[in-house]
């Protein structure tokens, strides 16, 4: 049974909670109007389904609730910064002005980052950059959760990476996708309900294919997307996101010490880019007319139209949750 709650509703009670389990206020607000975006614009594996697992990372110690970030000034097109074993959305927050300073003045800046937990999906990080003019690329490695084409164990992470590109007048282009056959977060809910997967999506502990999500997540792991190609997009990410940031490489993160721990302790790059620098005619007309043939071609919904529209209707009627489990979340806030 499903029931409604405004998202203003929502961000109260998830702070509550955040607070409860040792966060500062600061974090705690950023994490809960993170995590109830991403159920008001219907992105369920990054809502309010991943709230034990943030709490497990927060109780057990994993992740510092109340960590304080250091910004690195290191170049004129470079930010470089440490989480301090927090999370990564302090981190953005911190970094914000300072990177599109740095981007509106040469045209392109990038910021790397290390020692954070990344938080939910990444277009919540690149489409507030794209809504103030710049073109925004993300690369994130994650936990050892992907075997590498023709592998037979772990290595990479999911390892998403996203794009935000800005209309004139209209929402952003937006994509954010895992460079595995599917995300972590979506093979955890078909479990959750019972489902089984594409053929593709995994192998069990043995390496044998499988559409068993159980036997994914218990020994087994994730393929990376289109064979070969996306493995090596996973591992251009473990480069960028890792070896360039100074973060853990996805099978270097161990976590066995902390039960329960759900956010990935990995290395994080965003690359802010100015259009009007790069493009000798109007980049929002470019743009348009490369939307206009793709519409033409026969694709009628472009990255993030349905993730915007769901947007709309929630602010307008509530955010559509289920009651069993907004009714935990108000347990979780009263304890």
């Amino acid at each position: 049974m499903t029931t409604t709650i405004a998202y203003d509703e929502l961000a109260a009670l998830l702070r509550a909670i955040f607070l409860r389990h040792g966060c500062s206020e600061t974090v705690a607000s950023l994490l809960a109007e993170n995590m109830a975006g991403a159920e008001r614009d219907g992105a369920h594996s990054h809502g309010i389904f991943r709230i034990r697992g943030n709490l497990a990372s927060l109780d057990t110690g994993w992740v510092d609730g109340k960590a304080q970030p250091v910004l690195e000034d290191v170049a004129p097109g470079m930010l470089r910064a440490d989480g301090r074993n927090g999370f990564s959305l302090p981190v953005l927050e911190l970094a914000r002005q300072p990177l599109m300073a740095k981007a509106r003045a040469n045209g392109i800046a990038m910021l790397s980052v290390r020692k954070a937990h990344h938080f939910s999906a990444v277009w919540p990080d690149i489409e507030p950059f794209a809504r103030e003019g710049f073109v925004a690329l993300a690369m994130i490695n994650s936990m050892a959760s992907v075997v590498p084409h023709g592998g037979h164990r772990k290595v990479y992470g999911t390892n998403p990476f996203g794009s935000a590109a800005p209309r004139d007048g209209m929402d952003p282009l937006v994509f954010d996708q895992a460079s595995s056959a599917m995300a972590n977060g979506d093979v955890q809910i078909a479990r959750r309900e019972g489902r089984q997967l594409p053929p593709g999506t995994g192998v069990d502990r043995h390496g044998a294919p499988t559409t068993d999500p159980a036997s994914i997540l218990d020994g087994g792991a994730l393929l990376p997307f289109g064979g070969h190609k996306g493995s090596s997009i996973a591992m251009m990410i473990e480069i960028m996101g890792a070896a360039l940031a100074g973060g853990d490489y996805s099978f270097e993160i161990d976590w066995s010490a902390y039960p329960g721990a759900a956010t990935p302790h990995g290395g994080q790059t965003y690359i802010l880019i100015d259009p009007q620098r790069g493009a000798v005619n109007s980049f929002a007309d470019r743009l348009e007319v490369l939307i206009d043939e793709i519409h033409d071609a026969g694709q009628s919904r472009l990255p993030g139209d349905r993730r915007y529209a769901t947007r709309r209707d929630s602010l307008a009627s509530g955010i559509a949750v289920d009651a069993a489990a907004l009714a935990e979340l108000r347990a979780l806030a009263a304890e």
